[in-house]
């Protein structure tokens, strides 16, 4: 297991993966595709991108593998958000609405607005 650490900002990449997991585990593919649907197809993320994001995830303990349904492909793999997943994902969107703010802040108003 590799000591990897993973640190804000967080790419486009890893922070969708872990978005996708936030209502629920998922599998691959699913991950995949939500991740691509949340991002409005911003993030392109085929099958050698998501699984090398999924596994430094997993070595940095952000998620972790989980057993899937009985009904499920024993084939696929189920993915869950550790408490330091969510925790770093929390942070990771305060950072994104701060800069949001910062940014409105500096627009200047229209007239009538």
């Amino acid at each position: 297991m590799s000591d990897e650490s993973i640190e804000l900002p967080l790419t486009p990449t890893v922070f969708f993966t872990l978005l996708a997991l936030a209502d629920g585990p998922k599998h691959g593919y699913a991950i995949m595709k939500v991740a691509i649907t949340l991002s409005e197809k911003r993030v392109k993320m085929g099958p050698g991108a998501l699984y090398t994001t999924v596994q430094r995830l997993v070595d940095a303990r952000l998620i972790e593998e989980i057993k899937g349904e009985a009904d499920e492909d024993a084939r696929r793999r189920f993915y869950k958000l550790t408490s330091a997943g969510r925790g770093l994902l929390e942070r990771e969107m305060q950072r994104l609405e701060s800069l949001v703010l910062t940014a409105r802040g500096l627009m200047p108003r229209k007239a009538g607005h």
